[in-house]
């Protein structure tokens, strides 16, 4: 390599670029952190894109740096294999951050519920209903990353009648919904 002034001139304009958008990602990434640290809010996040675009564009920067920093001990020393480490650094960076997103990733795509703790709080609003003996079981999946779809099998006191169960499902639904707005669909099964 004669002269590689072009090459440095695209590196700089694209981590100016990868930079700048990594900057935005990271700024409303810390939006809906909600005073977590990083990676509980990357855990708990139930929306990917939140913090998708802060890994992609980070190991962009990442392998930017990377490359320059190579390419210009290369051209200083004249050390040409240094390109191709380089690439397989770069390579080994973009492996990391799919590991990364595909673990954390993975839960909703097969389809993750509610927390434990929110299961819990959800048979307690279901057991405060005077027809209610006991909550058998709950599930729950995420739709989206605002939509849960709740199905909770009851065992309900064995006097009532059809309508009167009809009737503790309306209150117990609604309930539900109240208090959890992410809840947008709920099924309950006597039992």
């Amino acid at each position: 390599m004669k002269d590689p002034f072009w090459n440095y001139i695209v590196l700089v304009l694209s981590l100016i670029f990868e930079g700048t958008s990594l900057y935005i990602a990271i700024k409303e990434f810390n939006k809906t952190r909600n005073g977590l640290k990083w990676w509980d809010a990357i855990i708990k996040s139930k929306d990917p894109a939140s913090f998708l675009v802060v890994f992609e564009d980070g190991a962009a920067v990442a392998g930017l740096i990377v490359v320059m920093v190579l390419m210009g001990i290369s051209h200083t020393f004249q050390i040409p294999e240094l390109d191709g480490l380089a690439s397989i650094i770069v390579g080994l960076i973009l492996v990391f951050v799919s590991f990364i997103l595909a673990r954390e990733s993975r839960s909703l795509l097969m389809g993750e519920g509610i927390a434990p703790e929110t299961r819990e709080k959800i048979a307690i609003l279901a057991e405060k209903d005077v027809a209610v003996v006991r909550t058998k079981n709950i599930l729950s999946t995420y739709q989206s990353p605002e939509e849960v779809v709740l199905m909770l099998i009851i065992d309900f006191e064995d006097h009532l009648d059809t309508e009167e169960i009809t009737e503790a499902i309306k209150r117990i639904r609604e309930n539900i919904k109240r208090e959890f707005p992410l809840v947008h669909f709920v099924i309950i099964q006597p039992e």
